[in-house]
């Protein structure tokens, strides 16, 4: 039998029931004591009252009541107690709220983790999946894995669409959202998109970014404690990232102190947490979510390893502390059967679209640019916009950087004019590679893989990869690697 996992109802939704209701206190209040005063209108007296009459007692009415209630107390503490001790202690353990609240009645027949675990590949996700997920800044005074730990800013942000049902073939793809973008907050004004969860919790930083991207829909959510990267970095033994440049000690300001060496690295938990924290002065967001989008490829590449797979029961319960989540278990693993069908090709990456304002009185803020994006929209976020046709760059308009990672400086002239005598235009030569590789790149920028294959046919070889990796200011970057002939 093959357990189906869908889009529930949108949680936001509740979740604004509820808030609205915990924000007006006396309206609730009120309309419990006129319900009250309605049920007792329409009864002749109550049960102890009764009591009292037929049995003809001589005490005074307040110390029966007073008997009355201090024999209830005690019996449903015998209750409650033998409840817990013939409830398993497995049951609701380690739940969040919102677990709970999906699971309902059904939590009581959940099976034991390893048993449930044991049959993973029955559960299969069967519609697209939109999940928000926050990396959170350290909170002062704060134990890591408490509530408390999850309340700062998000420095990470992504939005991961699972998509079962892509025309491409099943597709998992990734929207970074850099930290300094600014969305409008209820009641707030304009803010930073890192404030959002500082303010209103995961509901609020969904809400907004539901309504910035055209009411997309946001069904899941994962925060990550200050140290969860780190704790997941070192359950997996390290990650193997290319370090592009040498990461210099910096001011503690950030929190992060990092010194690393560039090239090919193995990182522990610590090194990873400063790669993707560490900021350069001066240069906005942009180059740490290139690095946080490498070190979500590497993290992939070790998940998938043959080694890790049957492993990931006891690590998932090992991470639970540093993570908050309102994904069922049972979602849980219809994600992870999902992404084991997910080829190569169809996990992508991108960064969402925007400029710098340098008439900005913060110049590191980030204004969000959507014109012509409608298929970024639809394959990113799932979202259609109707009468709006996508944004089309004819082939003399495609920037295209060009970097030499071949180790021969006469490589990138050749491919420039290759490219040239293809139409396109707009190739520029970009500071070579450092990291030397035998097989050509093809890093899409922008998101929309069609563009890079466009550049595979003209060129003949290389390998497209879908990621905001490459070039900034292109939208497609090449490595030329040793196989350019």
């Amino acid at each position: 039998m093959v357990k189906q996992v869908g889009r529930q109802e949108d949680w936001l939704e509740d979740q604004e029931i509820r808030v609205h209701s915990e924000s007006s206190p006396d309206v609730a209040m009120a309309t419990y004591s006129e319900n009250i005063a309605r049920k007792s209108s329409g009864t002749e007296g109550s049960i102890p009252s009764q009591l009292y009459q037929r049995l003809g007692l001589s005490i005074p009415r307040w110390l029966f009541w007073i008997l009355t209630i201090s024999v209830g107390f005690t019996l449903s503490g015998l209750l409650v107690s033998a409840l817990a001790l013939w409830t398993p202690l497995w049951s609701t353990v380690d739940r969040s709220d919102e677990e709970l609240q999906w699971s309902g009645k059904e939590a009581e027949k959940t099976q034991l983790p390893a048993d449930v675990w044991s049959n993973i590949a029955e559960y299969k996700l069967t519609r697209p999946m939109n999940i928000l997920v926050m990396g959170i800044e350290p909170v002062p005074n704060s134990i890591d894995g408490s509530p408390e730990s999850f309340s700062g800013k998000s420095d990470t942000m992504l939005l991961i669409r699972l998509d079962p049902q892509s025309s491409q073939n099943p597709s998992i793809r990734v929207l970074s959202i850099p930290k300094d973008t600014m969305i409008a907050i209820p009641e707030k004004g304009l803010n930073k998109v890192a404030d959002a969860n500082a303010q209103g919790g995961p509901v609020l930083a969904a809400r907004v970014i539901s309504r910035t991207l055209n009411n997309t829909p946001i069904d899941r959510y994962i925060r990550i404690s200050p140290s969860g990267l780190r704790q997941l970095v070192d359950q997996l033994g390290g990650v193997e990232v290319f370090v592009p440049a040498s990461v210099e000690n910096q001011s503690s300001s950030q929190g992060v102190s990092a010194n690393l060496v560039k090239g090919w690295q193995n990182l522990n938990g610590e090194q990873a947490e400063e790669f993707a924290r560490f900021r350069e002065a001066k240069s906005g967001d942009l180059p740490r979510v290139q690095r946080q989008q490498a070190l979500l490829k590497a993290l992939r590449e070790r998940l998938s390893s043959p080694t890790i797979t049957p492993r990931l029961p006891q690590l998932i319960r090992v991470m639970r502390k540093y993570f908050d989540t309102n994904l069922k278990i049972e979602e849980m693993m219809a994600i992870v059967n999902f992404s084991a069908t997910v080829e190569r090709d169809n996990f992508q990456m991108t960064m969402l679209p925007g400029i710098f304002s340098r008439l900005s009185a913060d110049p590191d803020s980030y204004w969000i640019d959507l014109t012509g994006q409608v298929k970024l929209l639809s394959d990113y976020t799932g979202v259609t916009i109707a009468g709006m046709q996508p944004k089309v760059i004819p082939v003399p308009n495609l920037k295209i950087a060009v970097q030499n990672a071949a180790a021969k400086p006469e490589v990138t002239a050749k491919v420039l004019n290759a490219l040239k005598q293809k139409g396109f235009a707009k190739a520029y030569a970009a500071p070579d590679w450092l990291n030397s590789q035998h097989d050509t790149q093809i890093i899409v920028q922008k998101g929309d893989r069609s563009l890079g294959e466009q550049v595979q046919k003209a060129l003949g070889l290389g390998q497209v990869e879908v990621a905001a990796t490459g070039e900034l200011e292109s939208d497609v970057t090449i490595r030329i690697g040793k196989d350019w002939k």
